[in-house]
């Protein structure tokens, strides 16, 4: 796994603090971007939270995740929760070490006491003594929270610096991509009144000792879910249903459980499963199967192969503004761009991670992960090997048909209603689930006339 290493510098610890004021819970940050440009420790909220013991058990289950792996588990390795501060609302968010968990905690205005926010990105500091301290919170005591420095002015203190250096697997970019696109195609599917949603989750297994048994259903009926052997219509894949253990930790204080996923066609697919809690909203979703991480999905190799998408995603970005709902339609009459093109230009600046994708608001939202989208098509093996083909002279197209020479044999690409199939054992295996091949990606590169690498087939 390609991986680097990123120092997160913390002006001092996060801490959990008693005074005769209350409790202050403040959460320190790394360097982050906001609308003023970098800033070394950038500050978005203080203020009350309204629910106290409600946020921090939703800080922690995201914390759970960026430190769990739920398939080959090794020693935990954690990246620090990244927060963004949307002006009416702060949201969390973490994958775990396999990549299979993405996890977002959204703290509303309601449940901020109705104050705002700033603007921006950055990672927060989420210790264990913190984690410790959160766990032990009791009561709906006055909680002040402050993300940020106690003063704006203030960028380095006098005293040592607490650095972090942290793994960021490349793979955890690319899931962050792909869990925004899987996310834009899902429809909610079931909800769960606060009694039947504890019922149902606290009947889930809490081991991975069925994870063998591959993809899992459920399908509403009446005011709950059962479990179904097949997908059935209105069924929800359930896959891993372990991995959903980390939402216990909020279900004293559910309102609601909301599910959403595709469509049920017969495969393994991705869910998302979302526990409304007072003024907030923890949403997991799950890849398709608990060895899957979503990093391998390949949901975004189109857009990252056309030229287009790299051209609109720049004139898209000038116009996200922080939006906590970013809608396609708007931005198409603000750019003059048609509405699928403004999707791919989403997409691809979802690669950089500069935008992820709320289901209950139905919208994109604009973050500043550190990365860049050229990182991300760096490290994807079958983009790479597709610009190989497209550039080495591969490709040989006949109308609707191309032959694409790969290695000593050759595979025969076919284009039908827009979709590509091909030959390979990729596309008989995942017949198009797990985004396009590499010589169906080939051939859309020769068909738009994308720039592409030479290389060696």
């Amino acid at each position: 796994m390609t991986r680097s290493v990123q120092a997160l510098a913390y002006s001092r610890p996060s801490v959990l603090e008693s005074s005769q004021a209350g409790q202050l819970l403040g959460l320190e940050t790394a360097g982050g971007l906001t609308p003023r440009g970098a800033e070394p420790h950038p500050r978005f909220f203080a203020g009350f939270l309204a629910s106290p013991r409600v946020a921090a058990r939703g800080l922690l289950a995201v914390a759970d995740v960026a430190s769990a792996r739920y398939y080959q588990r090794t020693l935990p390795s954690s990246l620090d929760p990244v927060v963004t501060g949307n002006g009416d609302r702060l949201r969390f968010e973490s994958f775990s070490g396999c990549c299979g968990v993405y996890a977002r905690l959204d703290v509303l205005q309601d449940g901020l006491g109705g104050a705002q926010t700033g603007h921006g990105t950055t990672n927060v500091d989420v210790n264990n003594p913190l984690r410790e301290a959160l766990s032990r919170i009791a009561g709906d005591d006055p909680l002040h929270l402050r993300v940020g420095p106690e003063e704006m002015a203030v960028t380095t203190l006098d005293g040592p610096v607490v650095e972090k250096k942290v793994p960021l697997p490349d793979r955890w970019l690319r899931g962050f991509a792909e869990a925004q696109v899987v996310s834009a195609g899902f429809d909610l599917r079931a909800e769960l009144s606060a009694p039947e949603a504890v019922r149902f989750l606290r009947a889930l297994p809490r081991s991975s000792g069925n994870a063998s048994r591959g993809a899992q259903w459920v399908v509403p009926t009446g005011k709950t879910l059962r479990p179904t052997t097949r997908p059935v219509a209105g069924a929800v894949c359930l896959p891993g249903p372990e991995r959903l253990i980390t939402l216990q930790r909020v279900l004293r204080h559910a309102t609601a459980l909301r599910v959403y996923g595709p469509v049920a066609d017969g495969s393994a697919a991705a869910s998302a499963w979302e526990v409304v809690l007072p003024g907030m909203r923890l949403t997991l979703t799950l890849s398709p199967d608990a060895s899957r991480g979503f990093s391998g999905e390949g949901g975004v190799l189109d857009a990252l192969a056309t030229d287009d998408a790299a051209a609109d995603a720049e004139l898209v970005s000038v116009l996200l503004a922080w939006e906590p709902r970013i809608e396609p339609a708007d931005l198409a009459e603000q750019s003059g761009l048609p509405v699928e093109r403004v999707r791919a230009a989403l997409t691809r600046l979802g690669t950089a991670g500069r935008v992820g994708y709320d289901l209950a608001d139905a919208a994109y939202f604009h973050r500043e992960l550190p990365y860049d989208a050229d990182r991300a098509e760096r490290h994807n093996p079958r983009l790479v090997a597709a610009r190989q083909l497209a550039g080495s002279g591969a490709v040989a197209l006949d109308g609707e048909l191309a032959a694409v020479a790969s290695g000593d044999r050759r595979y025969q690409v076919r284009e039908k209603d827009g979709v590509l199939s091909c030959t390979c054992q990729w596309w008989a295996d995942y017949r198009g689930r797990r985004g396009p091949c590499k010589h169906a990606l080939a051939v859309r590169m020769v068909r738009r006339g994308a720039p592409v690498a030479g290389g060696v087939r």
